[in-house]
């Protein structure tokens, strides 16, 4: 049986939530009992898992000095969407926002983009499974319970499934430098996946061959680009406030 770990108050609460059948085991810092610590602990319990008072050194080992909160779960691997549940997803709504994340590998920024998604109402995350950062504890903690909730879909061939989200009447919008209207300028109603490349080299060529449409953030100073959850967030949001009017 194939397991990970998840650290934080956020991650666990969010598998406690969402899949409690995950859970193996728990390990807790030995003589913490605080009011944030202790309902997870009694919802633990109930569910019949086993839990480990373990001392400090312990925890930081198995979060590799990341920052667990004082509480670490060994739960059973989620499992690993694929084309075939994107079009369950797809199927289920009316009108879709996606995002997509292209050549996005660091877990941090991952996770960040995760947690803008599940903040803004999005249906389903898609990555290719190469250039991408894995669903790592790392992610978990970023995401602050969003990888729990948001669909990660990693895909073989990311412009084959952008042309399949396009036969799906799916408006596909590409961030990019050179593009000639900014974001503010741009229609973003309607079913539609945002495209975010990697920080320093964006979408691949295929990739932004692909989209319907590039946009842009429009910068005032002088820094040329924005951190890639950071534009992300922005772009996620202009086309919550469109869809909401």
């Amino acid at each position: 049986m194939s397991s990970e770990y998840i650290y934080g108050i956020h991650a666990v609460k969010a598998v406690l939530e969402k899949d409690p059948a995950r859970f193996i085991e728990a390990f807790v810092l030995k003589g913490r009992q605080d009011d944030r610590l202790l309902p997870l602990i009694n919802q633990l319990q109930a569910f019949g898992v086993s839990i480990q008072q373990t001392g400090r050194k312990a925890l930081d080992d198995k979060a590799k000095g990341a920052n667990h909160q004082g509480i670490i779960g060994r739960v059973k691997a989620a499992k690993a969407l694929n084309e075939n549940d994107l079009d369950v997803i797809l199927a289920s709504q009316t009108n879709p926002l996606l995002l997509i994340l292209d050549g996005v590998t660091d877990p941090h920024n991952l996770g960040a983009c995760l947690r803008n998604a599940d903040a803004a109402g999005v249906a389903a995350v898609i990555v290719p499974k190469d250039k991408s950062a894995p669903l790592t504890a790392t992610v978990s903690k970023v995401a602050c319970g969003a990888a729990e909730t948001v669909p990660l879909v990693r895909v073989t061939n990311l412009a084959r499934t952008m042309r399949h989200l396009q036969e799906q009447n799916v408006w596909i919008v590409g961030t990019a430098g050179e593009a000639t209207h900014d974001v503010y300028q741009s229609k973003l109603t309607g079913p539609l996946a945002i495209v975010m490349g990697a920080e320093g080299d964006g979408m691949r060529r295929l990739t932004r061959e692909t989209c319907d449409d590039l946009i842009k953030i429009p910068m005032a100073g002088s820094v040329s680009s924005l951190n890639v959850s950071v534009a992300s967030g922005i772009c996620l949001f202009e086309a919550v406030r469109q869809r909401q009017g």
